[in-house]
């Protein structure tokens, strides 16, 4: 069982500070929480170490950058072997398409999100790539029609 890390009151406007902006300077960010500088740096360095925050990165608008077909793919493998799951979990942390990939309970085993430039596109990665996977044995994809909610801020 994981442990979890108690937040205080500075570490959850750190974390939400953060959340909106990872730019900001430990000055600026001190200002926007009311603490010292100090305190801030001290904070993100205990945060850090303990795993609670991580890498930071900056977000891209993927339709600007011509990816802007979101699917969700629901996977069932082939076998529930410990090798076929491994197999395909390794296949899928190399597919730099895949954002997202959960593993589920239920009737499909796992959970894609895809991003792709088309239709054309997405279905080339499902023909030639994903479904000639041996791991994997069907899928059933969904395509996203609009964009009603997206953030990666955890509630703090």
């Amino acid at each position: 069982m994981k442990q979890t890390y108690t937040l205080e009151a500075l570490d959850r406007r750190i974390i939400a500070a953060l959340q909106r902006d990872a730019s900001l300077s430990h000055a600026d960010l001190a200002k926007c929480i009311g603490s010292s500088t100090a305190s801030c740096w001290r904070r993100i360095k205990q945060l850090e170490a303990a795993g609670v925050l991580t890498a930071t990165v900056r977000l891209v608008d993927a339709e600007k950058i011509g990816c802007g077909v979101n699917v969700l793919c629901n996977i069932r493998v082939q076998s529930h072997s410990r090798e076929n799951r491994a197999s395909f979990e390794d296949f899928i942390r190399a597919r730099p398409e895949v954002m997202e990939c959960y593993s589920m309970s239920g009737d499909w085993d796992y959970l894609l999100r895809v991003v792709a430039a088309d239709v054309a596109d997405y279905e080339r990665f499902l023909m030639r790539t994903l479904l000639e996977h041996p791991s994997v044995g069907s899928a059933s994809s969904h395509f996203a029609l609009s964009l009603t909610k997206y953030t990666t801020a955890v509630p703090v």
